[in-house]
């Protein structure tokens, strides 16, 4: 698949030359290749996280998945990002796929501070971050609260759970209250891609069907900052921002006002993908990532 780019200022515009939808044949070679992944869990203050690790001595980079998936959606990253030589690991935060609460015990911590105690338990003093939707608010939250422990950041299809009144006015404006009710492959998935990759889009709705055990739902874990715009200028860490142009959350314009904010950031905007870039369009996700992470 083809693409050129275009830079303006901070504004790196991805454009495909062409699009076609992935090989069906793309998704037993993925799904293969990532269950081979080791996999463990941590004992944290109120539940045993659930991770999956390359290992190896390559750079680590941190995967945070979407609140409609959990680490088994990096069907397209874990392989790609490790043949490119770096230690790759993904975890289910509390709620979500196989790590397990510990209602017993103090609840809920914060996804930031579980992931630092992953790298802690891991040994590992940096790392890279990469956080899609949901797992862009814990990435936004780390970065804040740890930038000691950065390598870099990757936000991506992410509205990074910031306060601003009138941010959450604008949310409004493009989301109605209705907008939660509909399906979340017609939420989260591209037209382009829905119309165009069936078998793709079956996958991540069974993936999405069983990222959260049963029971009844985790306490949700807040946030150790109160996100505004105006925290977001403290940010040094070398910053890549993605979004799809078919993203119904964050939209071009909405990530440009992270871009306006993280000084020096980079930003990548995918044409006709939706809210899950790194799924619907993993070629130009992997490319601009590794890319970037490889000046880092």
């Amino acid at each position: 698949m083809g693409y050129g780019e275009r830079s303006s200022g901070a504004l790196s515009i991805l454009r495909l030359a062409t699009w076609a939808a992935l090989g069906l044949s793309a998704f037993p070679i993925a799904t293969l290749l990532a269950q081979t992944v080791p996999e463990e869990y941590l004992n944290v203050p109120g539940a045993r996280i659930f991770y999956r690790d390359t290992g190896g001595s390559g750079v680590p980079v941190v995967l945070l998945h979407a609140a409609t998936g959990s680490s088994r959606v990096w069907e397209y990253q874990i392989p790609a990002f490790t043949a490119a030589g770096y230690r790759v690991i993904a975890f289910d935060r509390r709620g979500w796929g196989r790590t397990e609460i510990n209602a017993s015990e103090s609840q809920p911590g914060t996804a930031a501070d579980d992931l630092l105690a992953l790298l802690d338990h891991l040994k590992l003093d940096r790392a890279h971050v990469v956080g899609t939707a949901a797992g862009g608010f814990v990435a936004l939250d780390f970065a804040l609260s740890y930038p000691q422990r950065l390598r870099s950041l990757v936000f991506a299809n992410s509205i990074g759970g910031v306060q601003d009144p009138d941010f959450i006015q604008l949310g409004l404006r493009i989301r109605p209250p209705q907008f939660n009710t509909l399906p979340p492959e017609f939420r989260e998935l591209g037209p382009s891609y829905r119309a165009g990759n069936a078998e793709g889009t079956e996958r991540w709705m069974a993936l999405e069907k069983i990222s959260r055990p049963l029971g009844p739902p985790a306490q949700a874990q807040p946030m150790r900052n109160h996100m505004t715009f105006a925290m977001l200028e403290s940010i040094r860490t070398p910053t890549l921002l993605i979004t799809g142009g078919a993203d119904l959350y964050a939209p071009p314009p909405v990530l440009q006002l992270f871009a306006s904010r993280i000084k020096g950031s980079e930003v990548v905007i995918v044409p006709e993908a939706g809210h899950s870039t790194y799924w619907e369009q993993p070629e130009v996700f992997n490319r601009a990532v590794l890319a970037f992470l490889g000046k880092h």
